[in-house]
């Protein structure tokens, strides 16, 4: 049986970055040989690993990597906690997520793709395993994306919480082309654009804002055309959907309805939305409302479409990203971007840490 010495202890755990008394053990375990040691770890890090495996990681940072502004990836690895996504071990471990990426070829996606074969690429899938041992969370490769282009810049927002690519075409990438490309990235990372122009949005999803849209005016009487809401008014009036006490507030605001839902009642609000449901059919083909329909589809479009966006840093607060970009060269074209926040569409763990203590001490 070996000795067993703290020189050798030392050792191994800055080769693995395990605890005092694992690497003592493993030690133990293996009559004191190192590389037999650092497998021992390994394997007990997969079984702590895999008890990991049910925790919820939706904390994390993003990380770049670029080759000559001509190709990049963006990689999301998630962790426990917040505390962890700034520990100087994981930012590293999630550079080297991206830098194997990079190198992988592989095109990835904002649902996953193409993470499972990341992970089974220069060893990956035990790294991982051996920093969740290491760190002492669960540790998750969410999602990576790859972009070419003639020019590709990235930015990262918020230590790593937001990371975002953004690729052009272009004849020359001069300093100015990389500002405006820097500019834009920053822009996405702001106003969070879904699509970057509006043929981006198919017709499934044009239905679906329609439809939203149309439901949501629906649902909020004090917002529709004042000759369709003065209909329902008189209906609710006249068929007594109305209490004596809002009829008498009606009578005395309503020559000046601006401030009339200040004063209805509940029963009165919702007797309006009931109305306005029920004579669905004629209050669409309203030509007034199809005018209010369409002026709120182009303003959300403005919103999501990001040539269509105001630029943020305009100086007459009108200017938008493409008249922008075309300010800069009229020769650069945006061809795609990326953003990915740390988090997005995943299930938060709610942490109770005075439960935490008091549930470790009734233990």
């Amino acid at each position: 049986m070996a000795d067993i010495t703290a020189a050798m202890v030392k050792e191994l755990r800055e080769m693995t970055g395990a605890g005092m008394m694992d690497c003592k053990k493993a030690l133990g375990e293996t009559d004191g040989d190192m590389d037999a040691a650092v497998e021992f770890l390994r394997k007990s890090g997969a079984a702590k690993a895999e008890k990991k495996a049910s925790r919820i990681a939706a904390e994390g940072i993003c990380r770049v990597a670029m080759v000559e502004n001509k190709k990049a990836v963006v990689v999301e690895v998630n962790s426990e906690t917040d505390f962890v996504a700034k520990n100087e071990v994981f930012q590293e471990f999630v550079q080297s997520v991206a830098d194997t990426a990079l190198v992988s070829g592989l095109a990835g996606g904002a649902n996953g793709e193409d993470v499972e074969t990341l992970l089974d690429k220069d060893g990956l899938r035990d790294v991982v395993v051996e920093k969740t041992a290491k760190i002492g969370e669960k540790l998750s490769v969410r999602r990576f994306i790859r972009v070419e282009g003639d020019c590709v810049v990235s930015y990262l927002h918020g230590g790593g919480r937001i990371g975002v690519l953004v690729s052009a075409k272009c004849a020359e990438v001069t300093d100015a082309v990389k500002e405006a490309l820097q500019n834009i990235a920053m822009q996405v990372a702001a106003m969070s654009p879904e699509y970057l122009r509006e043929s981006d949005i198919s017709e499934a999803e044009r239905a679906k804002m329609l439809e939203i849209t149309t439901d949501s005016a629906l649902n909020d009487p004090a917002s529709l055309p004042k000759p369709i809401l003065q209909k329902l008014i008189d209906k609710a009036v006249a068929d007594k959907k109305w209490s004596d006490e809002d009829i008498a507030i009606y009578e005395e605001k309503k020559s000046n309805m601006n401030f009339l839902f200040n004063f209805l009642s509940t029963e009165a609000k919702n007797a309006l939305v009931e109305l306005a449901l029920a004579d669905k059919a004629d209050i669409v083909g309203d030509k007034i409302f199809e005018g209010l329909v369409k002026g709120r589809i182009s303003k959300r479009e403005k919103e999501v479409v990001l040539l269509n966006q105001v630029y943020v840093r305009a100086e007459d607060g009108k200017q938008s990203v493409a008249k922008y970009i075309e300010s800069v060269d009229k020769n650069l074209e945006i061809e795609k971007f990326v953003r990915f926040e740390v988090g997005e569409g995943m299930e938060k763990k709610n942490e109770d840490f005075a439960a935490e203590v008091a549930a470790q001490m009734n233990a």
